[in-house]
């Protein structure tokens, strides 16, 4: 199933400093720097570098919303 691919790939960067790119409404484009601390059944935790939380879906992944930048 796809979930489960983005899972694994959530998995495979879990705990690296990654870049991400999210793609918000309107097209706004929104880059940072961050570490994936948390994965629960539906959603993924990222800690920013300025300590901010953001939480996302593995859907944002799917639908193309989120990119891990390597």
């Amino acid at each position: 199933m796809m979930i489960e691919k983005m899972k694994d790939l959530v998995r495979k960067n879990q705990g690296v400093q990654r870049s991400f790119r999210f793609r918000g409404t309107r097209n706004q484009i929104d880059e940072f720097d961050g570490i994936i601390t948390a994965m629960y059944p539906a959603i993924f935790i990222i800690t920013l570098s300025d300590s901010q939380v953001r939480s996302f879906s593995y859907s944002d992944l799917l639908v193309d919303n989120l990119e891990i930048l390597e």
